[in-house]
């Protein structure tokens, strides 16, 4: 019989409902009747024990805020009753633990495209990227003419991705522009690229080519329109059928599962969060890990108030003063715009059950699992060291997710509650933490992770998420992919001119 309500950690002062509550029923915790006094929806949390105001309340074994006014035993308890403890700037210490994880290298393999420079990739596209907004419209013609000549024949795919940026941009937005369409042009996941500049931008294409560094040139190609003759597309398009060639004649191979690169993001959280879908994930990545593969976790302002478990988890002191400054350049990246660090979760996140910031991060955080951090990379840098990396990004689910996709991961494996049809640049995997999403939602949702609490074991949802993550990294599709829902999103931190 599925369980209607769940005490996480023996700290807690909360519960919460894995099914709706209402009022007057009974919930036994610890030996000790409480009686609910209202209706608590599912994912939401009920009072174990009378609290006075600016006691602290406690999820996960940790606080995640304090209430702002007396609380009542069996009360539900929401982010109308719960107020965040985070603050600004802090000073850190290295506390760091001991990580032991047994499990077994079982050497399997997925089908990957072996690449000429020994990088390997989950799919064989063909990328138009534009240099510049200006020539969005280009990209795109250019595209849709290649599917229709080739029907997309020997290719994973024919995707063009418009963006906004390339001119009228200073400083750290222009490098993070630059960065960003780089990592693109370099992702293994794309057999062929076309660069398609315009001529005047600050983007400028010759600057560009030169920043990208050495590539295969039967595979990436540039131009620029401005100095075309004529029609720009119909030169586009010998380039393009040249490229499309090459990558069309690619065939996959086995591969080590140590080479896999995963990106861990959660979007439109709920309160199942932490206790089905991103607690998957942190399994997943420890797993991965022990293949000799790479996870990334990101959305750095969803880590504040769970920042000192990934601090402590530091393989050792420069990683750990690395992640200080990650946390710390966020959170004055917050205040320099006048912004409190706590501004968070989503109207969404609070519907479904999450009140604070804290809370969010702590459940957020359980999708890195509990290995070591062997990496931390700035936004926009490049994959270098295996096992977890921690990336800076912002908690925007697109942002977030190109930023994943850009520093290698070949795959995007994305937890929510609430529901999302998006993707960026590599699969987007939708992970539900509640059953009535995958239902609701089949053309959205990827993989159920709600089944952990209607009493399948956790160990046996991971097994098959195995088996599925090695599918999609052997070629199926998901639902991003299958639906053509495909887009990217740089970081902009400045003015545009």
């Amino acid at each position: 019989m599925q369980t209607k309500y769940l005490k996480i950690n023996p700290a807690d002062n909360v519960a919460v409902a894995i099914q709706s509550l209402k009022a007057g029923e009974t919930i036994t915790i610890d030996g000790q009747d409480i009686n609910v006094l209202q209706d608590t929806p599912a994912g939401h949390k009920v009072m174990l024990t009378d609290l006075t105001k600016g006691e602290d309340i406690i999820k996960y074994g940790y606080p995640i805020g304090h209430a702002i006014e007396d609380v009542k035993k069996g009360q539900w308890v929401n982010d109308n009753h719960i107020k965040t403890n985070l603050a600004g700037l802090l000073e850190y210490t290295y506390n760091p633990v001991e990580v032991k994880l047994d499990i077994p290298n079982e050497g399997l393999t997925f089908k990957g495209y072996r690449r000429k420079n020994g990088d390997v990739g989950v799919r064989n596209e063909v990328w138009i990227i534009p240099t510049v907004g200006c020539v969005n419209g280009i990209a795109n013609q250019l595209a849709e003419r290649l599917r229709q000549e080739t029907g997309g024949k020997g290719v994973d795919a024919i995707v063009s991705y418009p963006h906004n940026y390339g001119c009228s941009q200073l400083g750290d937005d222009h490098e993070n522009t630059k960065k960003i369409l780089r990592d693109m042009v370099l992702h293994p996941n794309a057999g062929a690229v076309l660069v398609v500049g315009l001529g005047c931008e600050n983007n400028q294409p010759d600057v560009f080519k030169e920043f990208v560094g050495e590539v295969d040139s039967e595979r990436v190609q540039y131009i620029v329109t401005q100095k075309i003759e004529g029609d720009e597309v119909e030169e586009g398009m010998k380039v393009l059928r040249q490229i499309y060639e090459v990558a069309s004649k690619d065939e996959r191979t086995d591969v080590p599962l140590s080479e896999l690169r995963v990106g861990l993001k959660c979007g439109g959280s709920d309160g199942f969060s932490g206790i089905t879908a991103n607690p998957l994930l942190g399994m997943f990545s420890d797993y991965l890990i022990a293949q000799g593969g790479t996870s990334v976790l990101t959305e750095v302002p969803e880590m504040f108030g769970a920042e000192t478990i990934l601090m402590n988890r530091c393989e050792n002191n420069e990683l750990f003063e690395q992640t200080v400054s990650l946390i710390n350049d966020f959170k004055s990246y917050f205040l320099s715009h006048g912004e409190p660090v706590g501004e968070n979760p989503s109207p969404g996140n609070k519907a479904g059950g999450i009140s604070t910031l804290e809370e969010k991060a702590l459940g957020c955080t359980q999708k890195c699992g509990k290995d070591y951090v062997r990496g931390v990379m700035a936004y926009g840098e490049r994959l270098s060291h295996k096992g977890l990396n921690l990336l800076s990004a912002p908690g925007n689910d697109l942002v977030a997710s190109t930023a994943l996709a850009s520093c290698g991961c070949h795959i995007v494996l994305f937890t929510t509650g609430r529901g999302t049809p998006f993707g960026t640049f590599v699969p987007t995997m939708k992970i539900s933490t509640n059953s009535a999403l995958a239902k609701n939602k089949p053309t959205w949702i990827d993989f159920n992770a709600g089944v952990i609490v209607e009493n399948e074991p956790m160990e046996t949802t991971c097994r098959r998420f195995i088996d599925y993550v090695i599918r999609v990294a052997s070629g199926e599709e998901v639902n991003n992919e299958k639906k053509g829902y495909r887009e990217i999103a740089i970081f902009k931190t400045g003015v545009t001119l």
